[in-house]
């Protein structure tokens, strides 16, 4: 399902696409799992701009990149992905001004995902997350406690992991459209990113 930015949006507008960019990141994670794919998909779907090489180098990093749990929240993780791909440097422009410009606002913008993510779950590390939303963290690489990890709840309670990812998908989407605002730029001028929908 395809929302689409549109030029000119309003506040109202721009509140009821980051909502539906949570919705598809939740439901994302609740039907196909791997937290940071589903954040991936849910803004690409949301915004329109869909690119396959970021959907799939995503891959890796569910449950805290190989399951480990040690490393950042996939829905953290990767939401980062998608507003960099936005906002990055390019490898064109690495050793420029502008390239170094670029980096310095995908930093700002994942440091104010950083902000986010504390005030509501004091962690950007997947078992620090889980810790906050369970009361404890699992490991997801026994598949006893992947058990216990779904059965409380992981893939369809309203608080638990679907909600990290959609929250994760919605606040980079309010970032990226923010940014959109702040810089002047159009849809159209991303279409460069990835196949348009």
């Amino acid at each position: 399902m395809n929302v689409v930015v549109e030029e000119g949006m309003d506040k109202t507008e721009k509140e009821a696409l980051a909502q539906k960019i949570y919705d598809l990141g939740f439901e994302y994670e609740q039907k196909h799992r791997g937290c940071a794919q589903c954040a991936i998909k849910a803004i690409q779907d949301g915004l329109g701009i869909v690119n396959d090489f970021v959907y799939k180098a995503g891959s890796g990093l569910a449950g805290g990149g190989g399951e480990c749990t040690d490393g950042l929240c996939g829905g953290y993780s990767g939401a980062i992905m998608m507003m960099s791909l936005y906002f990055g440097r390019t490898l064109e422009e690495a050793a420029t001004e502008k390239g170094r410009a670029d980096k310095y606002v995908s930093f700002r913008m994942a440091a104010a995902l950083h902000e986010k993510f504390m005030e509501k779950y004091e962690s950007v590390v997947c078992a620090g997350v889980q810790m906050k939303i369970y009361g404890r963290k699992f490991d997801l690489r026994n598949d006893e406690e992947k058990k216990l990890f779904r059965e409380a709840g992981a893939h369809h309670d309203k608080d638990k992991c679907c909600a990290v990812v959609g929250n994760g998908a919605r606040w980079a989407a309010e970032l990226i459209l923010e940014e959109m605002e702040k810089q002047g730029i159009a849809k159209t001028d991303l279409a460069r990113l990835g196949h348009v929908s």
